[in-house]
């Protein structure tokens, strides 16, 4: 069971796309990295699903 469901995400600053169609399943009992260069978006992601 999913303790965290994330489906279709997107995110545009303006005419940029920061993320784009993002899916991510956490399950109860997972330890998850997100990782990627600079610039990735990966701060976007958390914010998104964090409010």
């Amino acid at each position: 069971m999913a303790l965290l469901e994330v489906r279709n995400l997107t995110k545009r600053f303006g005419g940029l796309v920061a993320n784009h169609r993002i899916n991510l399943d956490i399950n109860e009992g997972e330890i998850v990295g997100l990782i990627g260069p600079n610039g990735a978006g990966k701060t976007t992601l958390f914010n998104c699903i964090a409010g």
